[in-house]
């Protein structure tokens, strides 16, 4: 059976069962499943994608939750506005991007945060090439894909490539 870092198993650990938090509404009595549930969580993310060393740290994390807190507000705030005007003026379409991040949890974190993005749907993630489907392919979106990729290098302490 291998062995894991115990700050990996907290970290993860951690976040399941925020997540569980969230997802119950804060509940006391979901526990008994959620237990089982983060148990569950955690052990399919060691096996999938086991800790390489790159873990968070706590100013990054900061950086990282504010940025991603402004991007959610200001992405709603888009699509609401889209959403209000009279005639819909969007120009949906999939998009192909390069990564600089290193491969492993780096790129799995972005492909995730720009799925909770309004406007943007990660649809797929092959090596380096990351596909997201957008709302509006004339807004900016490798800029601002680019932007979330530097703080997710600078949470988890990464290098970017050229």
């Amino acid at each position: 059976m291998p062995r894991f870092p115990l700050r990996a198993l907290f970290w993860r650990g951690a976040l399941f069962a925020v997540l569980w938090w969230i997802l119950a509404g804060g509940r006391a009595d979901s526990w008994g499943v959620g237990l089982v549930s983060v148990a569950l969580a955690l052990a399919a993310s060691l096996a999938l994608l086991p800790p390489r060393g790159n873990l968070p740290s706590w100013r990054g994390l900061a950086e990282y939750l504010a940025f991603f807190l402004a991007q959610s507000v200001r992405g709603g705030v888009q699509v609401a506005g889209m959403a209000l005007r009279p005639r819909l003026d969007l120009h949906p379409g999939v998009l192909e991007i390069m990564l600089r991040l290193p491969d492993g949890a780096g790129r799995v974190v972005l492909a995730n945060t720009l799925n909770l993005l309004p406007g943007t749907l990660s649809v797929g993630l092959e090596g380096a090439r990351l596909r997201l489907h957008v709302l509006d392919t004339r807004r900016p979106v490798a800029e601002e894909v680019r932007v979330a990729e530097r703080h997710v290098a600078r949470m988890f302490g990464l290098r970017l490539a050229a």
